[in-house]
C-alpha cells in the first residue's frame, strides 16, 4: 500500500509508482502549455484529472475544454498537448498505465 498527501508543485512531478502504473503532479501557470502534435505515449495509457483551472486538451487534433472536475483520457499513442487558456494555474493529477516515466 501507498498512502500520499498530494501537493501540486510547479510544472511536473512523479509523485509514486509501481511497476504497473504510476501518478504524478502538473501544473501549467496562465498562458503555459506543455505536448504538440509530437507528444505522444506510445505505450501508456494517461488519465488526466483537473484539480483545479481551465484549459484545452487537444488529442489527435480534437480540442476540449478543460476545467476542475475534468476527467480526460489520453489512450496510448495519441498525440496531445495541454494549454492553460485561466487567469490562474491549471493543476492537474495524473496516472499512466503502464508508467512511462
Amino acid at each position: 500500500m501507498k498512502h500520499l498527501q498530494v501537493r501540486s508543485e510547479k510544472g511536473f512531478k512523479v509523485i509514486a509508482g509501481t511497476d504497473r502504473s504510476e501518478a504524478a503532479t502538473m501544473v501549467l501557470q496562465a498562458g503555459e502549455s506543455t505536448g504538440g502534435p509530437d507528444n505522444t505515449h506510445s505505450g501508456s495509457d494517461q488519465w488526466l484529472f483537473v484539480l483545479a483551472g481551465k484549459g484545452r486538451g487537444t488529442v489527435n487534433g480534437r480540442e476540449v475544454a478543460l476545467q476542475t472536475g475534468t476527467l480526460l483520457l489520453i489512450e496510448a499513442g495519441e498525440a496531445h498537448q495541454i494549454d492553460n487558456t485561466g487567469d490562474g494555474p491549471l493543476e492537474t493529477l495524473n496516472f499512466y498505465a503502464p508508467p512511462e516515466y
